[in-house]
Order: structure tokens, then C-alpha cells, then sequence
């Protein structure tokens, strides 16, 4: 990594982002269970915040793809985020809480894909040390998930609006410190967005991010009121969320030794296999405690893994002032458009069909996610050693 890149104002950034993830994803369903919603109004709005991420990142990638102020766009991307989630304190039914979500989310959905973005700028020509800084945000989700899974037990879940919003605070604090100039303008690319898109390969790897993150919907949506209903309390909740992501830190702090070795695509695929696992044990076996921590255990694949691999694909593809574009696209079908259809297909199936059949569904969805890595997603000619 090069000596130049501020490591730590880039760390602080990703622990604050995740950690409100940490908050927001696990227990924002049993929140607004406890308002009175049920599981369609909780698919539906939780469906909202992913729905965002379609439009969001793109309007804001090409923003910053043409001005080169992806921090500017970060920070006021997160200011604003922090200061519409203060609508969920003035009115709690269901159309108002739809607004302050689809407002909240479509501000807090433009930061990230600029700020990893500028984060692979920094790293120059050692982007498979991006999980080195990206783990601090896995860091941040664990801490965040165990405290308030302690924390917030019972009618304490009563206190998850002031926890995320200051989360929200932090990650607004954090992005001021890392300067404007880190970002700059991208180099010209010579080859039109088109072409790119055009790509067998980009169109693959594209349509598997939306399988992968689809297949998420019911383990992002309901897990949590799934293991509260099979009889585990919210701090046991919070343990088995928390030692997902510490499974995933451990998958972030060796990519950079497994990348080069064994190339994005196989790594690809073996992600998305063991993610067809880990939905089906979660099917079948959710009253095993064992087999439960080793399905969480399995988020080392289907996060860990497949993020480092992809993201790191979409870099390869998406070269020069195409950057943002790249990483927009990546957020916005993954977990935009795959992680709303997950949530409401999710949402309309917990109570119409069933658990059972709802990650049945995701197994499919990531099944069929590695089939396309496996028949259409090659790395550029360049790396084609290591794909």
C-alpha cells in the first residue's frame, strides 16, 4: 500500500458506515415489528432502502465522474442522510415512515460507491489491498451488531432511532477528514461506457451481483425475527450477526494472499456455492444452535469473498473516468435492485409460504448466480492468468 494513502481516515470511514449497517440491517425489521408492522409493511420498507440504491448511485457516479468531487459528494451525501433520518421522530405511520426511508436512503446510498472508489485511487497499482481497509468496516458492523443485540433487548428496541442517528453523525465526522484532493479526476478512458457494458463478461458478472444479493433478501430482512421466533433471544441474535462479520473480517484479511494466488472468478464461484449452502442449512436446521453458527460462520463466502472478488472485477472492467460508473452500476444492481427484490419477495413469502421455502428461493438465486460466473464471467485478457 502506498505510503501516501491515509489508512486510517479511510479505516475510520468504513467502521462508522458498516457500523450503522450493523444497526440498521439486523434490527431496523424487529423495530418496526415492535411499531406493529407486519412482515409485508416490514418487506416493503425495508424493500425501500434497497430500491434507492438503484437510482442513487448512479445519479451521484456521474456527478462525481465528471466534476472529480467524489468527497464533496460523500460528505454531503452523508450530512443529509443524517438530517432526513430526523423525520422518523416526528410521525410513525406507515406512508410517512416510506418517505423518510426512500429520503434517508437515497442520500446515505451515495456515499459509499465514491468513497470505495476513491479508496481504490489511493491504492494505485495494490488494489488487492483493499480488503486491508475494508475489514475496519467489518469491524465496525460487529461491534455495532453485538452492542446494541445487548443492549436493545426487548422494549430497549424502542431506542434504535437515537443509536442510528448518531452512527449517521460519525460517518458524516468521518468522511470531513479525508481530503478532497485524494479523489481528483480520473484519467480520460478512450473506450466508450457502451462497449464496456456490451462485454459478455461485464453483463455476467452484473446479473450475478443481482442473483447474489436477491438470494440476501430473506437473511437481511428476516433473520432476525426468524431466530426470535425459533426461540433465540436478541443478544443471541446479535452474537450469531456478530460472529457472521468477524467470519468475514477473517475472509478480508487473507484475500489479499488468496487474490493473486488463485484469480477473482474461481474465487467467485466458490463463494457463491457456499453461499447455496449456507441458505439451505438455514432452511432446514434453524433449531440447531451448531449448525446456525456455522451457517454464519459461511458469510466469510458469501460476503467476505464474493465482495473482495467483484469489487475487484468491477475495477478491472471499469478503468479510468469509468470508475464511478463501475461502482455505481455494482451497488446500484446488486444491492439496489437484488437486495429490493430480496426484501420483497421476502416480505410477501415469510407469512404466505413459509422460512422454508423463502431461502429455498435464495439457495436458487445463488445457485444460478454461479452458473453465470462460471459459463460468461472472465477477467480482461491482462489477467487472465490469475481469473
Amino acid at each position: 500500500m502506498s505510503s501516501k494513502a491515509p489508512y486510517w481516515r479511510l479505516s475510520a470511514f468504513y467502521l462508522f458506515y458498516f457500523a450503522s449497517l450493523g444497526a440498521l440491517v439486523p434490527y431496523w425489521g424487529l423495530y418496526l415489528k415492535s411499531q406493529g408492522f407486519d412482515a409485508r409493511a416490514i418487506g416493503i420498507l425495508m424493500a425501500i432502502i434497497m430500491a434507492t440504491k438503484i437510482v442513487s448511485p448512479n445519479i451521484w457516479g456521474w456527478i462525481a465522474d465528471h466534476t472529480g468531487k467524489r468527497m464533496s459528494i460523500v460528505q454531503l451525501g452523508s450530512l443529509l442522510a443524517a438530517l432526513t433520518f430526523t423525520g422518523v421522530y416526528l410521525a410513525s405511520g406507515f406512508w410517512w415512515l416510506a418517505l423518510v426511508m426512500a429520503m434517508f436512503s437515497f442520500f446515505w446510498n451515495a456515499a459509499l460507491p465514491q468513497f470505495e472508489a476513491t479508496t481504490f485511487s489511493h491504492l494505485a497499482g495494490q488494489t488487492h489491498r483493499y480488503s486491508s481497509i475494508r475489514l475496519w468496516g467489518s469491524v465496525g458492523f460487529i461491534l455495532s451488531v453485538w452492542s446494541v443485540g445487548y443492549a436493545l433487548e426487548g422494549q430497549a428496541i424502542q431506542w434504535l432511532p437515537h443509536v442510528l442517528l448518531f452512527l449517521f453523525a460519525a460517518i458524516w465526522l468521518s468522511s470531513i477528514a479525508v481530503p478532497e484532493e485524494a479523489a481528483g479526476h480520473m484519467p480520460l478512458d478512450h473506450q466508450p461506457l457502451r462497449q464496456v457494458l456490451g462485454k459478455p463478461a461485464v453483463v455476467g458478472l452484473l446479473v450475478t451481483c443481482f442473483l447474489m444479493q436477491a438470494s440476501h433478501g430473506p437473511y437481511y430482512t428476516f433473520y432476525s425475527i426468524y431466530m426470535e421466533e425459533m426461540g433465540y433471544g436478541l443478544s443471541k441474535i446479535g452474537v450469531l450477526w456478530a460472529l457472521a462479520v468477524l467470519a468475514e473480517v477473517g475472509a478480508f484479511m487473507v484475500m489479499h494472499r488468496l487474490m493473486p494466488r488463485y484469480g477473482a472468478r474461481h474465487l467467485l464461484i466458490l463463494a457463491l456455492i457456499l453461499t447455496t449452502l449456507r441458505w439451505i442449512l438455514i432452511a432446514l436446521f434453524p433449531q440447531w444452535t451448531s449448525i446456525m453458527i456455522f451457517a454464519q460462520l459461511l458469510h466469510a463466502a458469501s460476503y467476505g469473498v464474493y465482495h473482495a472478488a467483484a469489487i475487484h472485477l468491477i475495477h478491472q472492467f471499469f478503468i479510468g473516468r469509468h470508475q464511478g460508473k463501475g461502482q455505481a452500476l455494482y451497488s446500484s444492481l446488486s444491492f439496489g435492485a437484488g437486495g429490493a427484490v430480496g426484501s420483497l419477495y421476502s416480505g410477501y413469502l415469510y407469512d404466505l409460504a413459509g422460512p422454508l421455502m423463502m431461502y429455498s428461493i435464495a439457495a436458487g438465486l445463488s445457485l444460478a448466480g454461479m452458473l453465470v460466473v462460471y459459463r460468461f464471467v472472465y477477467p480482461p485478457d491482462n489477467e487472465a492468468g490469475a481469473g
